[in-house]
C-alpha cells in the first residue's frame, strides 16, 4: 500500500502537449487522470506490483489554486512546489508510510528523506496511459 506523491509541474512539462499556454488547465487534467490511480494497482519500476492507496499532488504558481478532484490529495505550494513536496515526503516518512515520488528533478530528488523510492515522469504517463489509452486533449 503505497501513497504517491506527484510533481505537478514536473510531469507537465516532460511531455510537449502545449500545457504552457494553460499551466492551470494542464495540472487539471493530469490531476484528473490522477483521480483514477487510488485503490489500483499500478507496474513499479521494477516490474512488481505497486497498489496506489492514495496520490498526493503538489501544485505551485498559477496552478496552485486549481480544483482538487475526488480521490486526491492537492498540496498548494505557498512558495516553492519543492519544498512543499520535500515536507509532504518528510510527513509520510516520518509515518512510516510506504511512498514513491513522482519527479525527474534531480535536485528535488536529492532533498528527499533517505531511501525514498522516486520514478520518473514516464513511468506515471506510461501508467496513466495503460488505464486510459485516450487521455483528454
Amino acid at each position: 500500500m503505497t501513497v504517491l506523491v506527484v510533481d505537478v509541474a514536473n510531469v507537465m512539462g516532460s511531455r510537449p502537449d502545449g500545457w504552457w499556454r494553460d499551466r492551470a488547465g494542464a495540472a487539471v487534467r493530469l490531476l484528473g487522470r490522477l483521480a483514477a490511480v487510488p485503490g489500483a494497482t499500478l507496474t513499479g519500476r521494477d516490474g512488481g506490483p505497486v497498489t496506489c492507496t492514495e496520490v498526493v499532488g503538489v501544485v505551485e504558481g498559477q496552478a496552485r489554486d486549481v480544483p482538487a478532484p475526488d480521490r486526491i490529495r492537492v498540496v498548494r505550494a505557498p512558495g516553492s512546489g519543492d519544498d512543499a513536496l520535500v515536507e509532504c515526503a518528510e510527513e509520510l516518512a516520518a509515518m512510516n508510510t510506504p511512498l514513491l515520488v513522482v519527479t525527474a528533478d534531480r535536485g528535488l530528488r536529492d532533498r528527499l528523506p533517505a531511501g525514498t523510492p522516486v520514478a520518473g515522469p514516464g513511468w506515471l504517463l506510461a501508467q496513466l496511459d495503460r488505464m486510459d489509452p485516450a487521455p483528454p486533449a
